[in-house]
């Protein structure tokens, strides 16, 4: 007999990791649907926004501000200090190698990874340190708390509101417009007066302040953080984007949802021990049945 209380705690707790696996993932298809590059030094950025959110929310509570608000300015400093890092890491190591052959940017955003990292873990001591519980209590949720984990639930919800927000601009805005005409043919984009390299820009700082939010709401739902939460959170995440289709935008939040599910279940019915290995099965199986992605498309080479 199944037990529906541990069934809906494995649920919402794959919902929760899969919506922080997809805001990640968004950034890796982003820039992967414009300029066909892996950023591996994306798992980076939202290491680097945790940490931001982290340093401020010990500064701000100590004036005693309730947690709401700290929440609310901690996250836009993440998102605003992670955007910059997204901006200067694409100037820096990939713009100059936009010509080149494509096994060499791959090699600058792995060497980019591994410096963030290094870079980071020079300021850190321990293996992890405390991250403070920011997501603002909301008493109305305490009457499902016995369902649903409220926290988990906060996440969930914010993270749906952040890709309808981003769908949206995709679709409406000018910049959103630019974007998906340099996706489809970058030569024709710039004929037709689009500034790719603003836009290649843009992608970027986008993509690296969705990894910020992901960041600062991970660190608070989790309690701890450190310099190495952005690897193995960034391989997931790019395991999302593939399995969802790489380049697609709602693949990637599919693949997230898919890919915190299966985590979850199979850590909760099978062995936790083996958590880690369940995601990268099911990217095998996606690879060998649905090469392109769950929602991906093949490109058919013309001769």
């Amino acid at each position: 007999m199944i037990d529906w209380g541990y069934f809906t705690d494995l649920f919402v707790s794959g919902l929760t990791k899969g919506s922080i696996y997809a805001l990640i993932a968004l950034g890796y298809t982003m820039v992967y649907g414009i300029i066909q590059l892996i950023n591996f030094a994306h798992g980076e950025i939202y290491m680097i926004g945790a940490f931001t959110a982290l340093i401020f929310a010990v500064l701000l509570g100590k004036f005693g501000l309730s947690t709401g608000f700290i929440f609310l300015i901690v996250t836009v400093i993440a998102v605003i200090y992670a955007s910059a890092y997204g901006y200067t890491v694409e100037k820096i190591a990939y713009k100059p190698l936009r010509n080149a052959p494509r096994l060499s940017p791959l090699i600058s955003a792995i060497g980019m990874s591994l410096f963030l990292q290094n870079y980071v873990m020079l300021a850190q001591t321990p293996d992890f340190v405390p991250f403070p519980d920011l997501i603002p209590h909301i008493g109305i949720l305490d009457k499902i708390s016995d369902y649903i984990d409220p926290v988990g639930l906060i996440i969930i919800i914010v993270t749906f509101i952040v890709m309808i927000a981003l769908h949206f601009f995709i679709k409406k805005t000018k910049i959103g417009k630019a974007m998906r005409a340099t996706a489809q043919n970058k030569t024709m984009a710039m004929l037709c007066g689009v500034d790719v390299d603003k836009t290649i820009s843009m992608t970027f700082i986008i993509g690296s302040a969705l990894a910020a939010i992901g960041g600062v709401l991970i660190g608070s739902y989790v309690g701890q953080i450190n310099f190495f939460i952005g690897f193995m959170a960034g391989l997931k995440a790019f395991t999302a984007a593939v399995l969802g289709g790489i380049g697609s935008i709602p693949g990637a939040a599919l693949g997230g949802i898919i890919l915190g599910l299966t985590e979850s279940f199979g850590a909760g019915y099978i062995s936790s021990d083996y958590q880690d290995v369940f995601a990268f099965i099911l990217l095998v199986l996606i690879l060998i049945f649905r090469p392109a992605g769950i929602l991906g498309k093949t490109d058919t080479e013309k001769v």
